[in-house]
């Protein structure tokens, strides 16, 4: 019976052997059978044969030794490669420990010479259904994926953004996605994978600002054993991962420009090098980035590469603000209670209207965590007012002293929940004391302190520079 895939068509067969009557043997076998058959000579073609191919090749069956680079050198390109294929390796030298050896590299089977006709089509139907049945286990984790990470709006502006993110999907241009921290770039950045046309291929997230500038190369594109102290093995980067599937590199903007060059090579040439490695590593990945910065003006700045942020911004979609899409905030707000607790709870409409008139600089981050905490905390299936309090606070702050001007206490400089003095107070002195101790509260770092204040860094060492009178040195 032929072997065909869920598209319809036969499946295709690369066959590696340096012995001309086993290829011969090979593919008189598997073509009888029904399937597309290629066959070469030795290692080296197999590797270029994999890399030219398009589609991939669905199954390799490679013998072990071979001049030039064996069947294990084979194997270990194609996984690195990370390409959908299946490989069996073939040998007359088998043993126990190299069956397991091949079997713990990836290889779906290991085949000793001699072998029955019967028995090797058995092997290569097997095969290609444990190939059938990896597949179907990524495609099930991302419709899993899918329904639990959705989006959940009402807002004309949100849902006129999603049929664009959808009609972009399919192509394989890159993406760049702003917006405020919190907002759902990473949920964008997977709507656009899972709507694209290498779904089946894995979704990697790089978190740039999360990774330490001396760790971020290697992070990304790898390294070769023995490339510099302590690499002890060959590490494959997040763009090898990614292979045939889709890369979200958030937080672009804390890109090192050293780093930036890399990677506008990459886009350009889809290849890759790993440091201390002297092969060049091709890959196709979609790449999807994320900032909360104003890159044009980081552009402008001498941060952010020219050229980059245009290659970057082949495709740019900005997500609103939860400020700018309230209709959403009490839906979301339900949508969150029925994700993260079965009992029955609701929202009382002070409670409703609450979360209305907050003016969430977090937004969907913060609206999510407090959530949480409510439902932690509850004391009834009715959430109200009470329940917006943190641990510890009062449900009606008090005002701040008619003597002082309002300062950083807990429950005072809060968005929705600030009072103001009946007396005058000097703006610029509160001003500098939130943007001191908001420093003082990350330990100087400003990257960090201005995600947290949720302005570019940029604007953040302006203001310092305001207060001091002079010039601040940048991280």
């Amino acid at each position: 019976m032929i072997d065909k895939q869920p598209n319809g068509k036969k499946a295709r067969i690369l066959v590696a052997d340096d012995d001309a009557s086993m290829r011969s043997v090979l593919r008189f076998n598997l073509i009888e059978e029904g399937y597309d058959v290629t066959i070469v000579e030795d290692g080296q073609q197999a590797l270029k044969a994999v890399r030219a191919a398009n589609p991939p090749f669905d199954l390799v069956v490679s013998d072990v030794k071979m001049p030039g680079l064996t069947g294990m050198e084979v194997l270990n390109a194609i996984t690195a490669q990370g390409d959908d294929t299946a490989v069996v390796l073939v040998t007359a030298f088998g043993s126990v420990e190299d069956a397991v050896g091949a079997l713990e590299a990836g290889a779906v089977d290991y085949i000793t010479k001699p072998f029955r006709r019967a028995e090797f089509k058995t092997r290569i139907v097997r095969a290609l259904e444990q190939r059938q049945l990896r597949r179907d286990h990524r495609r099930l984790q991302a419709q899993v994926l899918a329904s639990s990470e959705t989006f959940v709006t009402a807002s004309p502006r949100m849902m006129n953004l999603l049929g664009i993110i959808d009609r972009i999907a399919p192509s394989d241009a890159v993406v760049l996605i702003t917006g405020e921290s919190g907002t759902g770039k990473e949920l964008v950045a997977k709507r656009i994978h899972q709507k694209s046309l290498q779904n089946e291929g894995p979704f990697v997230p790089v978190n740039c600002a999360a990774l330490p500038r001396d760790l971020l190369e290697t992070e990304l594109f790898g390294h070769e054993k023995g490339a510099f102290t302590g690499a002890h093995k060959t590490h494959r980067g997040k763009f090898e991962l990614a292979n045939n599937g889709t890369l979200f590199l958030d937080e672009i903007g804390e890109l090192p420009l050293e780093l930036q060059s890399k990677l506008l090579r990459v886009l350009e040439e889809g290849i890759i090098d790993r440091i201390g490695g002297d092969q060049r590593q091709p890959v196709k990945v979609r790449v999807v980035a994320a900032t909360n910065r104003d890159l044009r003006q980081e552009v402008e700045a001498g941060r952010f590469r020219r050229d980059l942020f245009h290659r970057l911004n082949v495709i740019g979609i900005t997500i609103p603000s939860l400020r700018e899409r309230p209709e959403d905030i009490v839906l979301l707000a339900k949508h969150f209670l029925h994700l993260q607790t079965k009992d029955e709870v609701t929202l009382a409409p002070t409670l409703a209207e609450a979360l209305e008139q907050r003016l969430w600089s977090g937004n969907v981050r913060e609206l999510k965590n407090l959530i949480s905490r409510m439902i932690l905390l509850r004391r009834g299936p009715v959430l109200d007012l009470a329940d917006l309090a943190e641990p510890g606070q009062k449900t009606k702050p008090e005002p701040p002293s008619k003597t002082n001007p309002p300062s950083l206490q807990t429950n005072v400089l809060r968005p929705g929940h600030l009072e103001l003095p009946d007396e005058p107070f000097d703006l610029m002195e509160l001003e500098k004391e939130i943007v001191e101790k908001a420093l003082a509260k990350h330990g100087g770092n400003q990257s960090a302190t201005a995600r947290y204040l949720t302005i570019p860094r940029h604007v953040l060492i302006y203001r310092l520079e305001k207060f001091s009178g002079e010039s601040t040195d940048s991280e």
